[in-house]
């Protein structure tokens, strides 16, 4: 029998939040010291063009409610951004001195633009309103909601993808930048610009800044150490894998791996991972040969003189790579038949 109040009460405890009221002028000074970090992932986000910053500013200037700004707590007492990137960095844009323009890329300072209520203020920067209305912005208050530093790993994961709703939706493995930080995410990033791994995977432009090659890099691990433990949800089994080896990693031995699995597809296949006529490669496809090559070089087979163009299309990997695929039983099968055939 379902207990639903048991259910919410266990999820409800791993999930505690903090609220607090902070000036425009203390929020701004604290995104350019570091205390509220904006990943780089979220600073691409920033899409809002010069009408809807100036209405936000209106509406600060109007002291109409806006929405909180949500972070996240970390240990070392600093906030992560989680929701929020356009709203402050328009505070940035538009009150920010030299240094905290050029620290957010910004090339010069926000030109009030389109406003409807404050009409007179069009066409003016910051610098341009009388200080003493200077002053009034600087100090109105704006409210922040912050998870704390008790909630894990798994929690802020599922905060930043529940409010990830700004200009740009960050990738799954986006947002595994922003709440894994770490060697471990930066070794991610590290090997996705591996020539040899570029040559084999083929991916759209749009997928190559996107986080995908980090997460490609990070399947490759998690599939090779990790398989037995892969259960239906691969957004889960990744989010875990991640945790465990931002605590705990063999970077030496694990790049050798790496290093060498790539080298040798890269030559066996010059043209990438791809089915067919086909251009990109197919993920399922790229997880099944990666991983299979891995395990038959740890069993000393020399992947580059093997015959995988021959059966790279064959019927049979091309149903273990199709359709249903998510399940422990299919990956292992289909990791397995490459193996074999390696």
């Amino acid at each position: 029998m379902k207990n639903y109040a048991e259910q919410l009460d266990k999820e409800r405890r791993k999930v505690d939040f903090d609220t607090f009221d902070f000036s425009v002028k203390e929020l701004v000074a604290m995104a350019s010291d570091g205390t509220i970090n904006v990943a780089p992932e979220y600073q691409r986000q920033f899409r809002w063009p010069a009408e809807n910053q100036s209405r936000f500013v209106e509406s600060v200037f109007l002291g109409i409610p806006v929405p909180s700004l949500f972070m996240a707590a970390n240990k070392d007492g600093t906030w992560e951004l989680i929701d929020g990137v356009q709203r402050l960095s328009t505070l940035i844009h538009f009150i920010g001195n030299d240094d905290q323009l050029a620290k957010f890329k910004f090339e010069s300072p926000l030109v009030l633009t389109g406003l409807e209520s404050l009409t007179d203020f069009n066409g003016c920067t910051h610098g341009q309103i009388p200080s003493t209305i200077q002053l009034k912005f600087a100090l109105r208050p704006l409210k922040v909601t912050t998870l704390s530093d008790k909630s894990d790993l798994k929690v802020r994961f599922d905060l930043f993808e529940r409010l990830n709703t700004g200009g740009v939706v960050l990738t799954k493995q986006e947002i595994r930048g922003c709440v894994f930080r770490g060697e471990f995410n930066d070794f991610l990033s590290d090997l996705s610009t591996n020539k040899d791994f570029e040559k084999c995977v083929n991916l759209t432009d749009t997928n190559m800044t996107d986080g995908t090659k980090q997460e490609l890099v990070l399947k490759f691990f998690a599939y090779l150490n990790n398989r037995n433990s892969f259960d239906h949800s691969v957004v889960d089994f990744l989010n875990d894998y991640m945790e465990k080896s931002t605590a705990s990693f063999d970077y030496k031995n694990n790049r050798a791996v790496f290093e060498e699995t790539f080298k040798q597809l890269s030559i066996v296949l010059p043209d990438g991972i791809k089915r067919g006529n086909r251009r990109i490669t197919p993920i399922n496809l790229y997880e099944a040969v990666s991983v299979g090559a891995a395990d038959a070089i740890a069993a000393k087979k020399n992947v580059s003189n093997s015959s995988v163009p021959t059966w790279i299309n064959d019927k049979e990997l091309t149903q273990l790579t199709s359709g249903a695929t998510n399940s422990r039983k299919r990956l292992v099968e289909r990791i397995k038949y490459c193996f074999d055939r390696f």
